[in-house]
């Protein structure tokens, strides 16, 4: 009997590393570290197959879609 393999990435096109990149600055750096702080706080309590139904596409499809929505929403308060 074949067994389904689960290719579910939750965490791909996030940045979980606690390292500074070159290019960003000491601010957005700090605003990552909480982000990241809270996304693995919410996987660990939920576990992997809530996650999974929370965010089907992985967490970063999620973030995107959100923050395309953000600046559609600000592009009509103008």
């Amino acid at each position: 009997m074949a067994q389904e393999i689960d290719n579910y990435k939750a965490f791909d096109d996030i940045n979980l590393s606690n390292a500074r990149s070159e290019n960003e600055s000491y601010e957005d750096y700090k605003k990552r570290l909480k982000q990241n702080k809270e996304i693995l706080k919410l996987y660990n309590t939920v576990g992997r197959d809530a996650f999974k139904e929370l965010f089907p596409n992985g967490l970063g499809e999620a973030l995107k879609n959100s923050a395309e929505e953000a600046y559609n929403e600000n592009e009509k308060a103008e």
